[in-house]
């Protein structure tokens, strides 16, 4: 890709949609995926609606649901969901994850957030150099990283650690933690816009 146009030829356009549901963490317009995608948004709605009917009529472990985003008149987003007739199974493995060790990806991305919070994803993503999304998730459901607001410049989502990080950590404050902060680089020195 060059100048921020799409290679062609793309996948199919139901396949290019799944591939971004995928990755957000937050519900996306239908005039945003047609803006990514090049594509008339009502042939994105279209796709996104197959794609919900498709995903109830194999019965699968999750669907598709256009939601209110908040903010002024009726905005709605698109995300993945699991189905709630699995709550019961997500549940346990939550809950049952929360016993399980961190992966190296996991204690890499706690010690970012701890030692530069309030941060973004994307500034997490960047000094770490590479992509922490489902690492992040993975955080957030286990109750060790919180949202903290928005960054008033990007609007990014800004992620703390949690009285229960501090728990397991067995510290009482921050302040304990070991003096890192000076090996890590600069959150303002990071380009994050490969990560954003």
């Amino acid at each position: 890709m060059t100048g921020g146009e799409l290679a062609l030829p793309l996948p199919p356009l139901k396949t290019c949609v799944e591939a971004i549901l995928m990755v957000v963490d937050e519900p996306v317009s239908v005039v945003t995926l047609a803006q990514v995608l090049e594509r008339p948004t009502a042939e994105v709605a279209e796709a996104l609606r197959e794609l919900a009917e498709e995903y109830t009529v194999l019965g699968r472990g999750f669907e598709l649901r256009e939601v209110g985003v908040g903010g002024e008149g009726e905005r709605t987003g698109w995300r993945v969901y699991s189905r709630a007739e699995c709550a019961p199974v997500v549940e346990r493995f939550v809950r049952d994850g929360q016993q399980a060790k961190l992966t190296q990806a996991a204690l890499e991305t706690l010690a970012v957030v701890a030692y530069r919070q309030p941060v973004s994803r994307s500034k997490v993503s960047a000094i770490r150099g590479v992509n922490c999304d489902g690492v992040m998730r993975t955080l957030l459901a286990r109750g060790l990283v919180e949202e903290y607001g928005n960054d008033h410049e990007t609007g990014a989502v800004l992620y703390q650690t949690t009285g229960f990080f501090l728990e397991r950590m067995g510290l009482k404050s921050l302040e304990e933690l070991p003096d890192l902060a000076p090996l890590l680089p600069s959150a303002a020195d990071v380009d994050v816009e490969d990560f954003a």
